[in-house]
């Protein structure tokens, strides 16, 4: 079970006839959102496609040691973050996936391919376009140590391309080479594809996909909540609260706020408008950037995730989940006092249907801050700019 709490920064920080302005603005956004071209995530997801992922999940689990999750942004980050959440902290993994295509280190990629060559190894590669550099420069490079080792039979019972339908060069050579693909659908951006084979394959191998899936579609349906999340973060702006703090209490939490930030960077930050979305991890952070939370420049509102169940470990006949959670109540109250407007998101426990729901809400509530900023909640021409720059700088030397 989720829960959302608005009503401090509703009742302390924001002027009712605002949150009355904003709320009857919710037909319009709603209409806008359901006539965007972009929304096919709000489709159920087929069940022979949950079929195929299993079955080459299956298969790969019988012919290799890893999987190797080739991709970036939107490629990458949703099935770290359930990684991250549903993975224990320090036991070895029975069968790792290794994420790579996210940086261009070159000491990284000496030692990936270093490793690869003492594992059996399967490859997902995710492109929407083809052109990704980062991950195609890693495809490639990861594809030549497998031509090493694999002859072309074995190759085609190892290679996973996930991309468009019919257009670009990862589409050209899974139909060449007779390579599995999955299709990222042309009506699901990169940040939203959460729910997509270029997620979901890798979620199969550590948490149950159909209970995550499940939820999510539980979430879908919080759309008043979602909107009322929207419209309190865009007033908060308009106050001046130009940066969003996602904190958690849990560190398994960390790159699922990495993933928020994408969610809502890519979407809000246009024409010199949004929100910009940083993250701390308590208490770590507390030590280390609490006293500008408190006293700093008042430029910032915070959004807490708050966990009722956990692990039970007592201190001082204290259960230490207990204390932790002390302290989050605390530091709410604190930085309230500070000025600082505080949003309150509480969960049961961390299960995959919970974090499903997690999942749409804010997926929902990103589109609709889109639309209450006037921006398009599904573009991202921003990126298109350096991409530019790189490409005109690299063909000095290619």
């Amino acid at each position: 079970m989720v829960t959302f709490d608005f009503s401090i920064s509703c009742n302390s920080f924001l002027n009712t006839m605002d949150i009355k302005r904003e709320m009857e603005r919710k037909g319009e956004v709603f209409s806008s959102f359901e006539k965007s071209s972009m929304i096919g995530w709000m489709d159920p997801v087929d069940a022979t496609l949950i079929e195929k992922i299993f079955h080459i999940r299956d298969r790969i689990k019988q012919n290799s040691k890893c999987l190797v999750v080739i991709g970036i942004g939107g490629s990458f980050l949703g099935s770290y973050a359930m990684k991250e959440m549903f993975s224990d902290y320090f036991s070895k993994e029975e069968f790792p996936i290794i994420y790579a295509g996210t940086s261009l280190s070159s000491q990284y990629m000496d030692q990936l391919l270093s490793y690869l060559k003492t594992i059996d190894f399967s490859v997902q590669v995710i492109s929407k376009s083809g052109t990704t550099m980062e991950t195609m420069i890693t495809y490639q490079l990861v594809k030549q140590l497998m031509e090493e080792k694999y002859s072309k039979e074995e190759l085609r019972k190892r290679i996973i391309i996930t991309t468009d339908s019919k257009e670009g060069s990862l589409r050209k050579e899974a139909e060449t080479e007779g390579y599995d693909a999955f299709i990222i659908p042309n009506n699901i951006g990169g940040r939203y594809s959460i729910t997509t084979p270029a997620h979901l394959l890798a979620m199969s191998f550590f948490l149950d996909i159909s209970k995550f899936l499940e939820g999510f579609y539980q979430g879908l349906k919080r759309q008043e909540e979602a909107y009322q999340y929207a419209v309190v973060r865009k007033l908060l702006f308009e106050r001046g609260k130009y940066i969003e703090n996602f904190c958690v209490y849990e560190p398994k939490l960390y790159y699922f706020t990495e993933w928020l930030k994408q969610l809502f960077g890519e979407t809000e930050g246009k024409e010199q408008k949004g929100i910009f979305p940083v993250s701390t991890v308590h208490t770590r952070d507390l030590h280390s950037l609490g006293q500008f939370i408190q006293e700093g420049n008042p430029i910032l509102f915070e959004t807490f995730f708050k966990i009722h169940h956990s692990t039970k470990i007592l201190y001082n006949q204290l259960e230490l989940h207990h204390i932790n959670n002390v302290v989050l109540d605390s530091v709410v109250d604190a930085h309230i006092s500070g000025g600082v407007p505080c949003n309150l998101i509480e969960l049961d426990q961390i299960e995959e249907d919970t974090i499903g729901q997690l999942c749409a809400f804010f997926m929902l509530s990103a589109a609709y801050s889109g639309y209450l900023f006037g921006v398009d909640p599904f573009n991202q021409p921003g990126v298109e700019v350096y991409k530019k720059r790189i490409r005109e700088n690299l063909e000095l030397h290619f």
